[in-house]
C-alpha cells in the first residue's frame, strides 16, 4: 500500500501541462478546489469531471498512476461516506436497528465521496506535472508581494517543496524498514487495532531516526553550498507567463464560473 502513495512524486514527460508556468498551475489548482466546493448537485460534477479528464489526458500522465494515488485513501472515502450516510437527517428511506438511512444523507454521502475523490486527483496533478524546482520558484514568486509585511517567501517555499519532495523518500524508507522488521518476525497486519498500533513502534523509531539523519545531512549540504536563505539570490531560469498559460488559467476560471451558475442559477438539476 505504501508504494501506492503518489503525493510529492513528479512524472517527467513532455506535455502541454508540464510546460505551463508553475504559478499558473498553482493558481489553477486553487481555483479548481474552490470550484469543487461550489458544486451542490450531481449535474454540476459533469463539467468538473470532463475538465479533470481533459487535463489528465493532455498531461500524458497514465490514468492508472492517478488511481494508484487514490487507493491509499479508500478508507477515508469509506468513513466519510458512512458518516454522511448515517448522521444526516431527512426523508427516511429505510431503517436497520438504530441506523436510519435518509434520502438527503445518501445524496450527501455520494457527493462528498465524489468531491474528495476529485480533490485528490486534481491536486495530485500539480506535483505530478511540476518539478520540485519549478514548484519552489512558483510558490516563492506568488508569495513575493507578502514580503512587504515580513513574510519570508523564499524560506516558506523552500520548506513546502522539501516537505513534498521527501514524501516519496520517507514512503520508500518506511517500506524498507517494514520489510526488514517482517523478516525478523514482526507482524503489522494481524490482531486488533491496539495490537497493530503497538506493533508499529519498531517501525516508527528507526523511521524518525532516519528522518532526523536525513534532515541533518540536508542542512549540512545546504551550508556547504553557502546557502543563506533567499536574500541576494538570483535565478538562472526566469519564470515567464506565455499565451498558453493564460489559456489554461482561463479554462479553469471558466470551470469555476460554470459551477457557480449551477449553484445559484434557477436550473432544475439533480
Amino acid at each position: 500500500m505504501l508504494k501506492d502513495i503518489t503525493i510529492g512524486q513528479y512524472y517527467p514527460v513532455e506535455s502541454p501541462v508540464h510546460r505551463l508556468d508553475p504559478r499558473i498551475k498553482i493558481i489553477s489548482m486553487i481555483v479548481f478546489i474552490i470550484s469543487l466546493f461550489f458544486v451542490d448537485n450531481f449535474t454540476a460534477y459533469i463539467p468538473v469531471v470532463i475538465f479533470l479528464f481533459m487535463v489528465i489526458k493532455t498531461s500524458k500522465v497514465p490514468f492508472k498512476l492517478i488511481l494508484k494515488g487514490v487507493k491509499p485513501l479508500r478508507w477515508i472515502l469509506l468513513i466519510t461516506f458512512i458518516i454522511n450516510l448515517i448522521f444526516i437527517p431527512g426523508k427516511i428511506i429505510f431503517t436497520i436497528g438504530v441506523i436510519t438511512i435518509t434520502e438527503e444523507g445518501l445524496k450527501l454521502a455520494i457527493m462528498m465521496a465524489i468531491r474528495l475523490l476529485l480533490l485528490v486527483m486534481g491536486t495530485s496533478m500539480l506535483t505530478l506535472t511540476t518539478s520540485p524546482i519549478e514548484m519552489t520558484d512558483g510558490i516563492e514568486n506568488l508569495l513575493n508581494p507578502f514580503r512587504k509585511i515580513g513574510v519570508p517567501a523564499h524560506e516558506i517555499a523552500m520548506m513546502m517543496t522539501i516537505a513534498l519532495r521527501f514524501i516519496p523518500t520517507l514512503v520508500e524508507e518506511t517500506d524498507k524498514i517494514m520489510k526488514a522488521q517482517m523478516a525478523r518476525g514482526a507482524d503489522f497486519e494481524s490482531g486488533n487495532m491496539m495490537n497493530r498500533a503497538r506493533n508499529l513502534v519498531p517501525l516508527l523509531v528507526p523511521l524518525f531516526i532516519n528522518s532526523f539523519r536525513r534532515a541533518d545531512e540536508l542542512a549540512t549540504a545546504m551550508e556547504a553550498r553557502c546557502y543563506r536563505g533567499g536574500k541576494g539570490r538570483t535565478k538562472y531560469k526566469q519564470l515567464e507567463i506565455k499565451s498558453s498559460d493564460y489559456v489554461g488559467l482561463a479554462m479553469t476560471i471558466t470551470l469555476m464560473l460554470i459551477t457557480i451558475v449551477f449553484k445559484y442559477a434557477p436550473l432544475n438539476v439533480i
